[in-house]
């Protein structure tokens, strides 16, 4: 090959990283269905003993063991695993948005639709809303401002 038929394939291979880049940053669209469903399942110690169990197994190399989303496998994907201890963040999704991404993933994030069952499922987002509650529960409340 020529200089010239380098320097194109050069380009073309960067715009088709950067073409990645940009749609790995996109925002994940939930069905409005799913956004409205309420999660069906008690939360209580059976689930979420049975959700730690689950994602001990399926989530934590990515999302990691305290839910930062900083697990040994994360460094391997260009798209950051979610970190469900932003409360603000997670404050913003329904229930039923968490249950959907869980279902359907989206590359990296493999599909568990047919791994687990929905009941599964549904434990698993009682157990990860857990990672944000701990968070906002360990910050010390706002000093009020001193009076000069």
């Amino acid at each position: 090959m020529n200089r010239a038929s380098w320097i194109v394939c050069g380009v073309a291979a960067v715009a088709i990283a950067a073409g990645l880049a940009l749609a790995h940053g996109k925002p994940w669209p939930v069905p409005e269905e799913f956004k409205k469903m309420k999660n069906p399942v008690a939360k209580n110690d059976a689930a979420m003993k049975a959700a730690a169990a689950i994602y001990a197994e399926k989530c934590s190399q990515c999302h990691g063991d305290t839910g930062k989303g900083d697990g040994p496998e994360a460094e391997m994907y260009n798209t950051k695993p979610a970190n469900f201890t932003d409360a603000p963040m997670m404050n913003q999704m329904t229930d039923g948005e968490l249950f959907y991404k869980m279902t359907e993933g989206r590359r990296p994030m493999p599909t568990f639709k047919t791994q687990l069952t929905d009941a599964q499922r549904w434990q698993l987002v009682h157990f990860i809303r857990a990672f944000a509650l701990k968070t906002a529960e360990k910050k010390p409340a706002k000093e009020a401002p001193h009076q000069h």
